[in-house]
């Protein structure tokens, strides 16, 4: 068979379109994640200023419920209602079952060990958690233990006495596989531990 031409400019072009259509689905996701984490910071904002829910955009199923800071190692993130697929998408998700973050009991945070608590992996013990609450009050609260539990058995207990957050990732960290552990930051409000 003789390879004219033809089929050979044929070939490259068809190439660098398909190469140009993957840069620009790249390109893309880049500037939906961008503008979504825009959104939910006037969102965040706007929940504050109002006391009200304020969803990032229209057909989301989430809404900002607090915001975390993890200052030591520079870790950030909105906190969102419920952790739904859509809301894990966009930032942690706050699990409806658990105590409201800011308030008495255990405020379960769960998210993705690749994207919202990659931080989890450097965090030490006595490490501060700033908590701004969707009322504007801060609460920081200090690690103080790590666990690594199974899904179906964390033994987390939202009803435990005091304020503290159990921050929930899957491990291992260095994985892309989905398994059944899961590693857990635990962090006790500063006015309990004195």
């Amino acid at each position: 068979m003789r390879i004219t031409p033809f089929f050979l400019l044929a070939a490259a072009l068809g190439l660098t379109a398909l190469g140009g259509w993957q840069l620009g689905q790249g390109l893309y996701m880049d500037a939906k994640a961008e503008l979504a984490q825009t959104l939910l910071e006037n969102a965040w904002d706007e929940t504050k200023q109002t006391g009200k829910p304020v969803k990032a955009w229209e057909w989301a199923d989430t809404w900002p419920v607090a915001r975390i800071t993890a200052p030591r190692v520079k870790g950030s993130a909105i906190v969102l209602a419920g952790a739904s697929g859509e809301a894990l998408a966009f930032g942690p998700g706050h699990l409806s079952n658990s105590a409201d973050p800011g308030s008495q009991g255990t405020s379960v945070i769960a998210a993705h060990r690749d994207t919202h608590f990659e931080f989890l992996k450097d965090m030490q013990i006595g490490d501060a958690v700033e908590l701004e609450a969707h009322d504007g009050e801060s609460h920081t609260y200090i690690v103080d233990a790590f666990k690594i539990v199974r899904a179906d058995a964390s033994g987390i207990d939202p009803g435990e006495p005091g304020k503290r957050l159990a921050l929930v990732t899957c491990f291992p960290f260095n994985t892309t596989e989905q398994g059944p552990l899961r590693y857990v930051v635990f962090a006790t409000a500063e006015e309990d531990l004195i």
